[in-house]
């Protein structure tokens, strides 16, 4: 039926694996990158959370680290439920496999509607929320024509070209990216447009906590969503400073193909897209474009993706403490500038399992920041 997408497998978290998962990404300063490293260190979600103030301590938290309590997390899983919500795990067979790939890849993501989308090829479409008339007909007409050749069509429930491309792929199937918990849609002019999608042919993801109401800081972390579900990102209608461009640059981050519309050089929405053209964006006048350039995309859903290793498994795993002399190398080859890790581990000559788990010290402490591209940096301002 689609170019791709069938036959997904995966391992299936228990219900005891899938709580201590949860507990782990939602304690403090826990995201996607220490919680693998966390994972591939101690063996499991439920022996890394025992380790999480010691760690902390280690790394010079300035207060203790608050860890998520099993009553969140089944108080989590149970508001999920009731909304109709599962969590699925990286490395679960409905985990979507283009998102899996991405550096920094949420380990859990929650998601309500039809979920045999998560596993199909995707195609991001973005744009200005303040849409021409002519941008909105685009939108539509290319999720339309996209979603007949077996793509789904990934956005950010937003006003402008994001609804649009929603509501034309609603029969063929329309993926919705939140800022937010699934149960705190934004906006809120869109909320039907919200219930047909996870009420039919379409599906939603987030990976923030049921309740969760978005912030402007959120945004960001959505438009890593859209960029990562999606085999290809086509922008239509950007201002120069706007999230589309910040989607389309993490698009390009991971390896995407990034398709720009152009538009009229006296219209300020199509400063951003002609923008991405003079930086090798390929050029999109008709849906063609598109499908002809990801058709090689394909593979990534070959027979071969089931030998991916997963990113964790529950189990018994050596504990040993970085020494004295070498966590304060780790720390004395880290700066201001993002550095990247496997630098870090030549640089000092610590074995890498160490220097890993002294950055997770440091992270767990506040005491790291972690940029695209696996590079990381000390941070200086932490009181």
């Amino acid at each position: 039926m689609s170019p791709g997408g069938e036959g997904r497998r995966g391992v299936i978290l228990s219900d005891r694996q899938r709580l201590s998962w949860l507990r782990l990404i939602r304690s403090d300063n826990v995201g996607p990158a220490t919680f693998r490293d966390l994972i591939n260190h101690f063996g499991s979600a439920e022996a890394a959370i025992e380790q999480l103030p010691e760690l902390s301590r280690r790394g010079g938290a300035a207060r203790a680290i608050k860890v998520a309590s099993v009553a969140d997390a089944e108080a989590e899983l149970e508001a999920a439920r009731r909304f109709g919500a599962v969590f699925l795990g990286i490395g679960e067979p409905d985990y979507p496999l283009a998102l899996r790939r991405i550096d920094g890849a949420p380990p859990l993501i929650a998601a309500k509607g039809d979920l045999s989308l998560a596993t199909a090829p995707a195609v991001g479409i973005v744009g200005a929320r303040n849409a021409s008339v002519t941008g909105a007909k685009m939108a539509a007409r290319m999720a339309r024509e996209l979603g007949a050749a077996g793509y789904a069509v990934v956005s950010g429930m937003a006003r402008g070209i994001d609804a649009a491309a929603h509501r034309a792929s609603l029969e063929t199937g329309t993926i919705a990216a939140l800022a937010g918990g699934l149960d705190q849609p934004y906006p809120p002019e869109n909320l039907d447009l919200y219930r047909e999608i996870t009420s039919g042919r379409g599906l939603a993801v987030s990976e923030m906590p049921m309740g969760w109401e978005p912030r402007a800081r959120d945004f960001p972390r959505r438009n890593r969503l859209i960029a990562g579900i999606g085999l290809g990102l086509v922008v239509i209608e950007a201002a120069q400073r706007s999230g589309s461009l910040i989607t389309a640059r993490r698009a390009a981050d991971f390896g995407r193909l990034v398709f720009a519309v152009p538009g009229s050089p006296l219209d300020p929405r199509a400063v951003g897209t002609n923008g991405l053209l003079k930086e090798g964006a390929i050029v999109t006048t008709e849906s063609r474009d598109v499908i002809d350039a990801l058709a090689p995309s394909g593979r990534m859903f070959g027979d071969d993706d089931a030998e991916m290793e997963e990113p964790g498994r529950d189990g018994d795993a050596p504990f040993e403490e970085p020494g004295e002399d070498d966590r304060a190398r780790v720390v004395e080859a880290l700066g201001p500038s993002p550095a990247d890790i496997d630098d870090i581990i030549r640089h000092t000559g610590v074995a890498a399992a160490t220097v890993y788990l002294v950055l997770v010290e440091l992270d767990l402490a506040g005491r790291l920041h972690r940029h695209p591209g696996g590079m990381v940096s000390l941070a200086f301002d932490v009181d």
